[in-house]
């Protein structure tokens, strides 16, 4: 008779059913049924994993125009910050990319995700391009259309031509058919995808600013307006990468003038 030990090591080695299985099912010690429904829930866990990896691979691959076209989503992070730019990504996969099961929407993910994501991505995608649209544009022009033109940016600097474009909840001034696509980081893979790159990349750009403004806490809050960062904009007022359009920084800066 196998050990428990034995028999843990033998489940964990395993993601699909195999015949050997029944003789663990009808084991009646303890520590055997114990790992035995440890490696049911998992393997269901898996299985939904799968499938809704399957789902978005199938959402993409409904728009390709033929066999070979590339599809590319795009998506962007930090339209609500008080602070920072916008960030877009826009991102072609290959049609079957197994390292991305359990890919995403960014802000399901935790940050460990998330960056574990971003390297997976940027070694299976066929293209990326990261865009970052600064404060002094978001300003001058309102957030919806600064984000539009960063959208642009991004799908126009990929390395490939994508054949169709996939935009979360946007349309874009691009000559490449396309679709708006709402709540698209929960049904495409490649706006998924996107949606990882931007929001990492933004993150990573906050942390820096961390250093460079340490009394915000940009690292804990990326620019948002949490309670933390208002009494720091009450205190030191604002920075160079705040932005003047947004309250209550407008305020601010009106009252101080």
């Amino acid at each position: 008779m196998k050990t428990i030990k034995d028999i843990k090591e033998a489940l964990n080695n395993e993601q699909q059913y195999q015949s050997w299985m029944v003789e663990i099912e009808a084991d009646e010690r303890l520590g055997v049924q114990k790992a035995w429904q440890q490696w049911l829930r998992k393997k269901t866990k898996l299985d939904k994993l799968l499938a809704e990896y399957q789902a978005k691979l199938e959402f993409d691959n409904a728009y390709r125009p033929h066999p070979t076209a590339s599809i590319a989503g795009t998506d962007e992070a930090g339209r609500g910050p008080l602070a920072g730019p916008v960030v877009t990504a826009a991102v072609i996969l290959p049609k079957d990319c197994p390292e991305l099961v359990g890919l995403n929407d960014s802000k399901q993910l935790s940050k460990e995700t998330r960056e574990a994501f971003f390297s997976k991505i940027m070694e299976c995608a066929i293209a990326t391009s990261i865009h970052f649209q600064p404060e002094e544009v978001i300003d001058n022009l309102n957030i919806y259309e600064a984000t539009k033109q960063s959208m642009k940016a991004s799908i126009e600097t990929l390395q490939v031509k994508p054949d169709f474009v996939l935009a979360d909840a946007m349309t874009l001034p691009i000559d490449i058919p396309q679709d708006s696509i709402i709540k698209g980081d929960a049904k495409s893979l490649a706006i998924a995808a996107a949606s990882i790159l931007a929001k990492t990349a933004r993150d990573h750009y906050m942390e820096e600013m961390d250093e460079k403004y340490p009394q915000y806490g940009f690292a804990q809050h990326a620019g948002y307006g949490t309670k933390q960062h208002l009494e720091a904009l009450r205190e030191f007022g604002p920075t160079d990468i705040h932005r003047t359009t947004f309250e209550p920084i407008k305020s601010m800066i009106l009252k101080k003038g």
